[in-house]
């Protein structure tokens, strides 16, 4: 498997169902390079990194965080450049970090979670950390040639959910935005999602990125999400 090109700006390291991997992003400006998300594990980071090797690229001088959840966050130990999250991203981690440290709260969470299971199999070590750098609304990264507009969205998934915009390339990253609560029964906030609609349509941008699934056109997307909006949907 290889990194797959949206843009000659825009690549991203597709998702792995086996293990929760989610879908890695790569953003190659003419003065700095940003991945978004730190995979779930240093494996995942030193695939990740092997397939941009194998592009030509170079590794990402920062590294954007989506959400706090495990499979986009317990590589962050593991990456090159600086990261940077939501400062409720750090909260959270600092609180999962804790809760880490009681080896029964590890146990159940390989128990209940057959992917975590498989990605942390036997002792495998689990690091969490806190990211280099914070921010509370949103922060602009100009990265030569195209823009990183990263900010914080209202979202039924996880409420430290941040969205990535490129305007110049007409791509918009959600992470798991348009997921139910995994750590609420999986409810799904109707609420929260029509903010997120609307979050998404007034968006100027052609491909919508979600961390678990193919490619979509932005209209596909708004199209599920209008069929889901009134009822209880899956995860997309």
């Amino acid at each position: 498997m290889g990194l797959k090109a949206i843009t000659d700006k825009v690549f991203y390291y597709p998702h792995q169902t086996d293990t929760d991997r989610p879908m890695l992003a790569y953003l190659k400006g003419n003065k700095f390079a940003l991945a978004i998300d730190a995979g779930n594990s240093a494996m995942h980071v030193d695939e990740f990194y092997v397939a941009l090797e194998a592009a030509g690229l170079r590794k990402p001088d920062f590294t954007i965080i989506t959400h706090w959840h495990w499979d986009h966050t317990f590589g962050m130990h593991h990456i090159g450049g600086a990261s940077i999250a939501h400062s409720k991203t750090n909260e959270l981690l600092r609180q999962e970090r804790n809760k880490l440290s009681d080896g029964a709260y590890v146990d159940f969470l390989k128990e209940d979670d057959p992917c975590f299971g498989r990605e942390y199999a036997g002792d495998k070590e689990i690091i969490v950390v806190s990211s280099d750098m914070e921010f509370a609304d949103e922060l602009i990264l100009d990265l030569g040639g195209i823009t990183a507009i990263m900010y914080h969205a209202v979202s039924p998934h996880s409420e430290d959910t941040v969205l990535i915009h490129i305007p110049e390339e007409k791509v918009l990253f959600l992470g798991d935005a348009t997921s139910e609560d995994f750590f609420n029964n999986g409810y799904m906030d109707r609420d929260k999602l029509n903010t997120l609609i609307n979050e998404i349509e007034k968006t100027d941008c052609q491909y919508c990125v979600l961390s678990h699934t193919e490619l979509l056109t932005k209209q596909d997307l708004l199209n599920y999400l209008y069929s889901i909006s009134n009822v209880h949907g899956g995860r997309l």
